[in-house]
């Protein structure tokens, strides 16, 4: 016996990441559903070795007796739909940033604020954080409860999967294209993206930041501490899959390089790799298919009283959006906030 699940956009990087983290994990199903557009109804996608799924339109389907739902389809479809399945009686669990801010809907890491999901009855939404900010807060909370962190300045270095399977493809044409001396054409980015950074991901907004780096900063506060002070320069680069990020954090208390390493080779989720020596550091290219965030270069920062600096990485597909949304519905499980399957 198990849980109803649907994953609505199923035929979409982060939803196939959904389905196969589902069955990685062995997560408690009775029948899981494969939902997209009226356009993508009738494909097929992959669940776990050997079963495949018939996706459906999610304009039409019936949510009654549905337990679960991984969402991540875009914020303006969530936004329609993700009432009218919590209405329904489903959790949704929403990978989207519609729901992110909504005072009323717990945004959450487990490893680091699992207490917020006691409130999800009241729109029966759970919002699974931006990917860049899921695997800084993943490192900044145990370093947070031993020093408290005052500031954190993060530069980001983005793989293109984060804009999804268009800008993987435009990646990859891209490349070809330089290679054979073919022009170079742009669709989903606002520059080159082959063999170039792009400082720009989200619109700008009023104070010259973007939408991606505001939500860091207000993610940060909502999930781990209003008092933290957050800069970010998110950058995107010609990297498949795995999100990195330089972090600098000023702590209100002492700590020093030594004492970080040991709380976090302690921490839930985190796999500490740092040696000072060639190849002694993690990348993208390791992270590929993992699910915990990889800490690396950690240093004192001697240009401020009690800062330190971090690099970290994940896969971004796996812990920065699906693997962390099953890891809600586990915590709502193991915590008694849904009740044993039937």
């Amino acid at each position: 016996m198990g849980y109803k699940v649907a994953v609505v956009g199923a035929t979409g990087n982060v939803g196939r990441e959904m389905l196969q983290t589902l069955a990685d994990r062995k997560f408690p199903v009775s029948e899981v559903v494969a939902l997209a557009s009226e356009r993508s109804a009738g494909q097929q996608v992959s669940f776990g070795e050997d079963q495949v799924l018939k996706v459906q339109d999610l304009a039409t389907f019936d949510f009654s007796g549905t337990d679960f739902v991984l969402s991540s389809p875009g914020a303006k479809v969530s936004a329609q739909f993700a009432p009218r399945a919590a209405a329904a009686g489903a959790c949704v669990i929403d990978n989207t940033s519609h729901f992110r801010m909504d005072p009323d809907v717990p945004l959450v890491v487990p490893e680091v604020n699992a207490h917020h999901l006691s409130g999800w009855r009241k729109k029966g939404i759970i919002a699974n954080p931006n990917c860049s900010t899921i695997q800084m807060v993943v490192a900044l909370a145990p370093l947070h409860r031993a020093a408290g962190i005052k500031r954190v300045v993060v530069a980001t270095y983005q793989s293109v999967s984060g804009g999804g399977k268009e800008a993987m493809d435009e990646l990859f044409t891209q490349t070809r294209a330089i290679y054979v001396n073919d022009p170079v054409e742009k669709k989903k980015f606002t520059k080159q993206i082959a063999f170039n950074v792009i400082p720009h991901i989200d619109v700008f907004m009023d104070d010259g930041a973007t939408k991606e780096e505001w939500k860091m900063m207000v993610e940060t506060k909502k999930i781990l501490d209003p008092s933290i002070k957050v800069h970010a320069t998110a950058v995107r680069v010609p990297v498949f899959i795995g999100h990195s990020e330089s972090l600098n954090i000023e702590f209100e208390r002492p700590i020093s390089a030594d004492e970080a390493r040991k709380i976090l080779r302690g921490a839930p989720g985190i796999s500490v790799v740092d040696h000072r020596a060639d190849e002694g550091y993690v990348t993208p290219v390791e992270v590929a298919g993992e699910d915990n965030v990889y800490v690396s270069r950690i240093r004192e920062d001697a240009t401020v009283e009690n800062g330190l600096a971090l690099w970290v990485v994940a896969d971004n597909l796996r812990k920065g959006a699906a693997l962390n949304a099953v890891q809600i519905a586990e915590a709502m499980i193991r915590d008694g906030h849904i009740g044993p399957a039937d």
